[in-house]
């Protein structure tokens, strides 16, 4: 059986606060974890996880979330509820005429606010995507590795999404930017029924590398890690 995603998680130095940030404008609850905090997703909607890191990185996430809107008072509506709970205004060169908002989070941590007229989101719910770094082999491995089908496979650019819709996983081709050191995010996938062992020597003939006893890498780099549901 092929494992479910369970959460993209950030390493940051106040998980809490962050999570309390993040349940807030998603309207979720905070449950603690052997190793932070996780504000549930559902079959479409993402998870986020929480974990307590001590070091310090100026370079930008390797991924970042998108909200949505469904009006142009909405997308204020959220940017204003953002900067209430503590985020803050964020430069990475983004034009006017662009439309979106980016913003960081407690934890300094990017998202962006997208307008209402995104197409590529419609449907997808407020969540609406995870955009990452990375060329087309991330999508081809995560769409098998998840049973995910493509939803876009163009110039390097790959997304996938659940086949319940929801939250979509989008990968903008290779950064030409250098990797974060250590990574701040991860993937966490679980396991509900199965053995992992046997899913990670799937995993691994995919393309996948291991990197620590606990970790992995897809074919471009990004980490992630495999649980047990009761772990």
């Amino acid at each position: 059986m092929r494992p479910s995603l369970l959460a993209v998680t950030f390493d940051v130095r106040d998980p809490a606060g962050v999570a309390r940030f993040w349940a807030e404008m998603l309207d979720r609850n905070v449950v603690e974890t052997s190793s932070g905090v996780l504000l549930k997703g559902d079959g479409a909607q993402l998870g986020l996880g929480f974990a307590p890191c001590h070091i310090e990185t100026t370079e930008p996430n390797r991924a970042h979330l998108h909200l949505t809107s469904t009006t142009e008072a909405d997308q204020q509506r959220t940017v204003d509820k953002a900067l209430g709970l503590g985020a803050r205004h964020l430069d990475v060169g983004q034009r006017p005429e662009e439309g979106h908002v980016v913003l960081a989070d407690p934890g300094d941590n990017e998202f962006c606010v997208i307008p209402p007229n995104s197409s590529f989101l419609a449907g997808c719910g407020f969540l609406g995507e995870l955009a990452c770094d990375g060329a087309r082999e991330a999508g081809l491995f995560w769409s098998q590795a998840l049973g995910w089908p493509l939803v876009w496979d163009q110039d390097q650019e790959t997304a996938i999404q659940s086949p319940f819709g929801g939250t979509k996983i989008a990968w903008g081709g290779p950064s030409t930017s250098p990797p974060v050191t250590p990574p701040r995010q991860r993937l966490h996938l679980t396991m509900t029924d199965g053995d992992a062992g046997s899913e990670i020597e799937r995993l691994l003939s995919l393309g996948a590398s291991q990197v620590d006893e606990n970790t992995w890498a897809d074919p471009v780099g990004n980490e992630f890690r495999v649980v047990h549901a009761d772990d």
